[in-house]
């Protein structure tokens, strides 16, 4: 697949869409509202000739009178009336799989905001591409209306990037947000994100880390040219993070965020979904509400920070349409910056080597010999402690302590070795939190 670019060309660009929900509506906004401005842009007509989806008569704000209506996107995929195929319809199988297959295997140029399927079939859909082509670009698929995919892809192609990592789900980030400027609990936090449309009635998606750790798949992709590995992620959630674990981090000067981080190592690639907490004076620590940002260290660039909105209507619909763009414009590139052939292998870090600083709290039996047997097991795995602070209720015999300990650079097997000691001791009254401290 070579770069070619033709502003020559006086034929129109004839798309079809399939998926005409809150993105879709948003593309149709778009190309209605700004069609002329795309047409001076690459000297060709952008023609919208067909869509597909599931309610005909749903309002969506934008006629699409002389537009046809194609029942099954897969023929509307193949469909010998379109040059490019925009697939808006989600899931990591099933139709939206078959719809972009039949579009390469077409010969259409296919844009999808498709994260989930880029992360288990990203690979494929890429070869398919190579061989008959044609475009597959996926700018909408990671972090919204942030360009990080033509950043990583295009502007940095001249660097070694050595690590990758963000804020990539603002369902997440708009939660501990509000748990840290409220002082809520999680549960009444995710309640008013659902109420809100900001979380899914199942945000499991969500919370548990998973969308994150489908966008931090493509971007390990780009970052260090190697296959796409979904199953060699590090996936932890925020269910776990308490209106007391926010407030220890503001004691000490942290904020916590789900990041997603990518990073090379001497023995792999670390790829890793998990809260952290973040120096308050850090940039990504000040990024709040449903708002995205990634930050991209190269050896020639230096660190980048992109913000934006990662997700809605209008931000993802300028995705698209700048993909979109990019293919009138004759501008087509390997999907994943090199030819498929020469991505490398993934090949993942040693397992629990990461080594940093960490934070414990762990909910103790406020009796004798508990805080000796917490810093024995500590000690036998040459976990060295900054410090620690115990609180416990006054005049409440009995009572449970909450125990904070804040850890030198150590390595995650020894946290979790020491950690699995002290439970296994019968000294804490629940499963201890351990969340990572990322100076970025």
């Amino acid at each position: 697949m070579t770069l070619k670019l033709d502003l020559l060309a006086d034929e129109p660009l004839k798309i079809g869409i399939a998926g005409l929900g809150t993105v879709g509506a948003g593309l149709l906004h778009l190309l209605e509202r700004h069609g002329g401005r795309l047409r001076d842009q690459v000297g060709r007509p952008i023609k919208l000739m067909a869509v597909s989806a599931r309610n005909r008569t749903k309002d969506r704000g934008v006629s699409l009178s002389g537009v046809r209506w194609v029942d099954d996107p897969v023929k509307l995929a193949a469909d010998p009336a379109i040059d490019l195929f925009v697939e808006l319809i989600g899931g990591d199988e099933g139709v939206a799989k078959k719809a972009i297959e039949a579009a390469l295997n077409a010969k259409k140029h296919v844009v999808t905001a498709n994260k989930a399927l880029l992360a288990k079939h990203g690979v494929e859909l890429a070869k398919l591409a190579e061989k008959n082509g044609v475009a597959l670009n996926f700018e909408a698929a990671v972090a919204g209306g942030i360009p990080v995919i033509k950043t990583m892809r295009e502007a940095l192609v001249g660097n070694e990037v050595k690590r990758v990592y963000g804020i990539l789900n603002g369902t997440c980030n708009y939660i501990l947000t509000k748990m840290q400027q409220e002082k809520a609990s999680f549960a009444d936090v995710l309640k008013e994100a659902q109420a809100k449309g900001y979380a899914e009635a199942d945000p499991t998606f969500d919370i548990g880390g998973f969308d994150t750790a489908h966008k931090l798949t493509l971007l390990t992709a780009l970052a260090f040219n190697t296959r796409v590995a979904f199953d060699q992620v590090h996936i932890e959630g925020i269910q776990s993070i308490t209106a007391q674990d926010i407030e220890a981090a503001d004691e000490l000067g942290f904020r916590i965020k789900l990041l997603g981080v990518a990073l090379m190592t001497d023995s792999g690639i670390e790829q890793r979904v998990h809260p952290a907490m973040v120096p308050k004076e850090a940039a990504i620590a000040q990024v709040s509400g449903v708002t995205n940002a990634v930050a991209i260290d190269g050896d020639f660039s230096g660190n980048l920070l992109l913000i934006g909105p990662g997700a809605g209507a209008k931000a993802t619909a300028s995705a698209v349409a700048s993909d979109i763009v990019d293919v009138a414009a004759g501008f087509i590139l390997h999907p994943f910056g090199v030819p498929t052939a020469r991505l490398k292998t993934y090949k993942r870090a040693k397992l629990g080597q990461h080594q940093g600083a960490y934070y414990i709290r762990l909910t103790a039996f406020d009796r004798p010999g508990v805080m000796a047997a917490i810093t024995k097991r500590m000690a036998e795995r040459e976990v060295s402690l900054e410090s620690l602070v115990q609180r416990s209720p006054r005049g409440v015999p009995g009572a449970q302590a909450s125990i904070v300990i804040i850890t030198h650079d150590t390595t995650e097997e020894a946290i979790r070795k020491a950690l699995d000691a002290i439970e296994a001791d019968g000294k804490v009254a629940e499963k201890p939190q351990m969340i990572r401290i990322e100076q970025l």
